[in-house]
């Protein structure tokens, strides 16, 4: 076998080594701290290995019924709370209608004393709200609600989230039926949609812990992909469903079908 070695005029000065390594760092430095979900197999598809902390993230549900609404807003409270695991740190929500249901936010997490919540009197409100919390870098995370953000939008936040080093989450409601929010472009870290599954099932007649249908449908750095998860517990944590974590490992993998699609 014989091996071609480059030629000294191909290969890279020092200089250019050098240049390479510190445009590597900037890189590094310019995103946030990295939070893992802890799911060996959502952590593995993320570029990064978790959610940016200091950039922009949209969620949005799988569809504009009820269930799927309630579900991606648990989503967002959920991470939200899990951001602000540490004492003193706080989450912002702005919103244009005040429908949230403090109970429920509570199970996922995010008890009454951790959140400030601003009203705006449109999207445009919400969104000056937003990027003002994020920009503060004082917050734990910032949680915006809208129905419309377009792309220039979106990078006014982007920036903001990473000069502040604050994580904000976007949560696009539906402004047509038959159009998911996140079919409009923008430049979010990554993009999610959440639905409903059905619960688990129990030996005994009730309601198992509730399921979702989780699809990341764009991301910076990677593909998108979709499993099912249990939902978030109390903590702001989500699990693997019982059948699937108690299996082999192999068979694990399999049961989770990931898709893995190509980038959008």
């Amino acid at each position: 076998m014989t091996v071609h070695l480059p030629s000294p005029a191909s290969r890279p000065s020092a200089g250019e080594i050098a240049a390479l390594r510190e445009a590597v760092a900037r890189v590094a430095a310019a995103r946030g701290p990295v939070l893992p979900f802890g799911i060996g197999p959502l952590d593995h598809a993320l570029a990064g290995g978790g959610l940016d902390g200091a950039a922009l993230h949209e969620i949005a549900g799988a569809s504009p019924s009820w269930s799927d609404d309630a579900a991606a807003t648990l989503f967002a409270a959920g991470i939200a709370a899990r951001f602000a695991c540490q004492p003193g740190l706080n989450i912002l929500w702005t919103l244009t209608r005040f429908d949230l249901y403090a109970p429920g936010l509570e199970q996922a997490g995010l008890t009454p004393d951790r959140i400030f919540y601003a009203q705006g009197r449109d999207d445009k409100d919400v969104l000056a709200l937003a990027e003002d919390g994020v920009r503060d870098g004082a917050l734990a995370c910032v949680v915006a609600e809208v129905k419309t953000a377009d792309q220039t939008a979106t990078r006014r936040l982007q920036l903001a989230a990473s000069e502040g080093r604050t994580p904000l989450l976007l949560y696009r409601r539906y402004r047509r039926q038959d159009r998911s929010p996140l079919a409009e472009p923008s430049l979010a870290m990554t993009r999610w949609q959440i639905g409903c599954a059905p619960s688990t099932p129990l030996a005994a007649p009730g309601i198992g812990r509730a399921r979702w249908a989780i699809e990341l449908v764009r991301q910076r750095g990677g593909p998108p992909f979709s499993l099912e998860l249990e939902a978030c517990d109390d903590q702001g944590r989500l699990a693997l469903p019982a059948a699937t974590r108690n299996r082999a490992a192999a068979a694990g993998r399999a049961d989770l079908s990931v898709a893995i699609g190509h980038a959008a």
